[in-house]
């Protein structure tokens, strides 16, 4: 067993001095009262429910306008350019980085929508899980828990057009998508789970949807998928299915607690009623649909009606969750002309009403079974820098609005995964040799 030192840990009962008491299996076993006071600041890590891993790679890549049109659309051309280079070993060493990236800011979970299946050009690897394995090893060596979502992707629009060249290395039909996440089932562990993603309603043709779903029946495995995140995308839907995009998956598809809708960001009402009634979580990654001009989910109209949402971090322009929290706050101030939207009865701290359903809409994206500091939950945590600036004096009730809205400066000092401290003093524990071979792989990409 392993024993933390003193702790102010915030649990379901509120802030407390603890002992945390981790079992060999990485949960917590007791929390003890602690004998004294301290100003270390402990909270549940914070899961991370989108993520495509080889983006990170591309991030500052996209910021120089190529058409007076730019858009998600433009964009998706680089990103496909880039993604053509990839290979296992660069794509380990990538999501490696990025990984140890996220520990250092405050994640400890990573739910990772993959698509990279094949080769560039489109054909199998010998070993047909070869791309997975590289991101479940880049988890490991990182550190972080990690959902590994393979991604069902088979035709290139609403009008089941054949997916295009650059498209191919993501395709699968369905018996080969299944075989896969059968053998990727087999590989899952206490640091991995293994759930399932359609790409989006544009790459699943209406009528394959129904086989996946009753191959799924009898598991609980977590299901997401990118959704109305694009006006076009909504345009296409109402064209050639009669519905608006999340209208028709309510309406021809079990969604439930199971489910993570990414992005979700162009609703009407019955939707957003739809979505909260369904018990499905909303995964919002806010820096990512700035830097595409996505648009702005209806925040407060979601929690009105008692939705559920996490963050991600998506295509990783920033890896922090703290800016993904504060920017989906300010969006919805600067269309209000109000503050403190995201606040709750009960809960009137922004900050802390923000994480708090990160924390919960995480865990049920992730597939975890608690999303808090208790016994029974893993031990994955992060604690806060008592010597930080920006925490000087801090105080139960103002700790966690501190943490997301003080500014930029990191102010995570260590990260623990399943009880193991994976960043101490702010620095990931292999920071300096997964740089240097990021760094190295980068420049060979980008040399290509």
């Amino acid at each position: 067993m392993i024993d933390s030192a003193p702790l102010r840990c915030l649990t379901p009962s509120g802030w407390t001095p603890t002992q945390l008491r981790v079992g060999t299996d990485g949960r917590i076993q007791r929390i003890d009262p602690a004998r004294a006071e301290t100003a270390r600041f402990a909270l549940p890590g914070i899961p991370n429910t989108h993520s495509h891993a080889f983006q990170r790679a591309m991030a500052g890549l996209a910021e120089r306008q190529e058409n007076p049109e730019d858009s998600f659309w433009t964009w998706r051309e680089l990103m496909y350019r880039f993604a053509g280079r990839l290979d296992p070993d660069s794509l380990r060493d990538v999501a490696t980085q990025l990984y140890a990236e996220m520990l250092e800011a405050g994640y400890t979970h990573v739910c990772e929508f993959h698509y990279l299946h094949h080769a560039p050009d489109g054909a199998p690897y010998a070993d047909r899980a070869a791309m997975s394995r590289a991101l479940i090893e880049a988890a490991a060596h990182a550190g972080i828990r990690m959902t590994l979502l393979p991604v069902l992707y088979m035709t290139g629009g609403f009008d089941e057009r054949p997916l295009e060249p650059r498209q191919r290395r993501f395709g699968h039909a369905l018996d080969d998508y299944l075989t896969l996440l059968a053998q990727l089932r087999r590989m899952e562990n206490d640091r991995l789970r293994v759930g399932v993603a359609l790409h989006s309603l544009r790459a699943v043709p209406a009528g394959a949807m129904p086989a996946l779903l009753e191959a799924l029946a009898g598991h609980d495995f977590p299901i997401h998928i990118h959704i109305a995140e694009q006006m076009a995308e909504v345009d296409q839907c109402l064209a050639t299915r009669g519905a608006r995009p999340v209208r028709w998956l309510l309406d021809h598809a079990p969604v439930d607690a199971r489910w993570t809708l990414v992005h979700a960001t162009h609703l009407d009402a019955g939707e957003i009623s739809g979505i909260a009634a369904s018990g499905a979580c909303v995964s919002i990654c806010p820096t990512t649909e700035g830097n595409l001009g996505d648009g702005l989910f209806p925040l407060r109209a979601f929690l009105d009606v008692g939705g559920r949402f996490s963050i991600g971090s998506d295509s990783h322009v920033s890896v922090s969750p703290v800016e993904e929290l504060r920017w989906l706050e300010y969006g919805q101030r600067l269309i209000s002309h109000r503050r403190n939207l995201a606040s709750e009865p009960g809960t009137p701290g922004t900050g802390e009403a923000l994480l708090r359903h990160a924390w919960t809409g995480g865990a049920q994206g992730a597939g975890l079974p608690l999303g808090c500091l208790q016994e029974g939950a893993f031990a994955d945590l992060i604690v806060l820098d008592p010597d930080a600036p920006a925490l000087a004096g801090a105080r139960d009730g103002d700790v966690l609005e501190r943490f997301v809205f003080a500014g930029n400066r990191p102010l995570v000092a260590e990260t623990w995964v399943g009880g193991q401290r994976v960043v101490a003093e702010g620095r990931h524990r292999e920071r300096e040799t997964i740089a240097r071979r990021y760094a190295r792989t980068l420049r060979c990409l980008l040399a290509g």
